[in-house]
């Protein structure tokens, strides 16, 4: 069997992992998109006589912003994610939302840009097109995206606790797309902790059974590397071109998290990433400026509401605003402000407590302004002011903070960026309300720690949406 290696495995952009895959599956949606846009154009002008080649030198133009900005709505709404588990419910549902969220934008763009403007007609006729086409795409996609001519085929070289995270971290369908797990290597030492997984015990050299079984990537989990590493045959492995990684790797490249059981101190210093250049800073500072501006812009009128919606339920004069201390960038304590959600004594006997489901202490006008994030809000005072940046960690009460870092391993590192209204730990986990919760997060936050950059700023920006309509992540 032969796999498809141009289809196959993650790229690096900008230190971002993305499953190649899902690249070529936008790439192709653009050009249906493009292409949509352009033969409604034609179908709507070719009734009327010279329409046609009088807006033929701006058809490409229309049609290039016209997929792009259906592209990233699509990537907004989560399409684009290969840990998407949602049936064809689901995929209709999101896709409609995409090209709801497409007419806005579209919308905007026709404002600020008249002369890309379309005909209604036009524009409608595309907008049907592209929708069919999108849902052609992805139904013919999802059925040959699990062939194994698309899958890499990967050997873990371990059968121990250390390979069983892989067996119990990656167990559903979604978090092995693009990947075929073909077996554990069990070593002699070594106590299989392997469920309902093939374990190998290997009858030839390492080398020769990677070359009979088609192995495109080997992962080391083995409990004891000093003594049973086998350097020899794993380089031989390396000269036939298969890659070998470490399983802390395997894990930040496939599911975007940082094994934090599995990480030694020595990985933060000699891995790749964690470099910040004066260049970068400056360029961060201005995309979160800029697109704070640009939200308060867009978000004043809700904002205003919410100041409504609160007196009116708690009584005109009551306070509206939240003022909490949290833990930012080095460790310096700043004064977070939000919406205030909850009621007034909240924590009348100076305790902090974790938000839980179905909080009795959170407010009619507060549950809303949760699901939606808009009690997020205000916090673009604290972005304006340089304690925040739009992306970045979730920022924690310095009670939280001293009472993690004592239990979890790495719990400070987080601290080496700014902490931020969104983040990539908020679009892949839901809300931390327990130690285990903060401990699931961290890995998240330390893969965004690890690779942050204004490509990764603008990927989880745009996947905010997501997050806002479907209330992922909402206490």
């Amino acid at each position: 069997m032969t796999t498809m290696t141009g289809l196959v495995g993650t790229v690096r952009i900008f230190n971002h992992h993305i499953n190649v895959g899902y690249y070529w599956l936008a790439l192709i949606d653009m050009l249906f998109f493009a292409a949509s846009s352009y033969a409604g154009a034609v179908l709507y002008f070719m009734p009327l006589d010279g329409h046609v080649q009088r807006h033929m030198p701006a058809l490409p133009l229309h049609s290039a912003v016209f997929a792009v900005v259906t592209t990233l709505a699509m990537f907004s709404m989560g399409m684009y994610e290969p840990k998407l588990r949602e049936g064809v419910n689901g995929i209709l549902l999101r896709t409609l939302g995409a090209f709801g969220l497409m007419i806005v934008a579209m919308s905007l763009v026709f404002y600020v840009m008249p002369d890309l403007r379309l005909w209604r007609g036009n524009f409608a006729i595309s907008t049907a097109m592209a929708l069919v086409a999108a849902l052609t795409n992805r139904l013919l996609w999802t059925r040959f995206i699990d062939l194994e001519q698309f899958k890499r085929r990967v050997l873990v070289l371990g059968a121990g606790s250390t390979a069983a995270t892989i067996n119990r971290k990656m167990r559903r369908k979604a978090d092995r797309r693009g990947i075929r797990i073909v077996g554990y290597v069990r070593q002699s030492d070594e106590q299989s902790c392997i469920e309902e997984e093939p374990t190998v015990s290997l009858d030839c050299p390492l080398s020769e059974y990677v070359r009979r079984n088609n192995i495109d990537e080997i992962v080391i989990a083995m409990e004891e590397r000093r003594n049973n590493m086998p350097q020899d045959e794993l380089l031989r492995c390396r000269s036939m071109g298969v890659r070998v990684v470490d399983v802390v790797d395997f894990f930040e490249q496939e599911a975007g998290k940082v094994l934090v059981r599995h990480v030694h101190p020595s990985w933060f210093t000699f891995s790749d990433g964690f470099q910040r250049g004066d260049a970068s800073h400056f360029g961060k500072r201005l995309f979160d400026v800029s697109v704070s501006f640009l939200l308060l812009m867009i978000a004043w009128p809700f904002m205003l509401l919410t100041v409504l919606a609160i007196w009116i339920e708690d009584g005109f004069g009551a306070p509206v605003l939240y003022r909490q201390r949290r833990v930012g960038l080095n460790g310096r304590i700043f004064e977070v402000i939000k919406f205030r959600s909850m009621t007034t004594c909240a924590e009348s006997d100076g305790k902090a407590r974790w938000a839980t489901a179905n909080d009795s202490r959170i407010t009619r006008v507060g549950a809303f302004i949760r699901k939606t994030r808009i009690d997020e809000l205000p916090q673009i005072i604290n972005v304006m002011a340089g304690d925040m940046a739009f992306v970045g960690p979730r920022p924690e009460r310095p009670e939280f903070v001293r009472e993690l870092s004592e239990q979890i391993p790495f719990f400070e590192k987080r601290h080496c960026v700014k902490p931020g209204i969104t983040g990539w730990a908020q679009m892949n986990y839901p809300y931390g309300a327990s130690l285990k919760d903060s401990f699931n997060k961290l890995e998240f936050d330390l893969y965004y720690v690890k690779n942050q950059s204004l490509f990764l700023d603008f990927l989880v920006l745009l996947q905010t949406a997501e997050v806002i309509i479907f209330g992922k992540g909402a206490r």
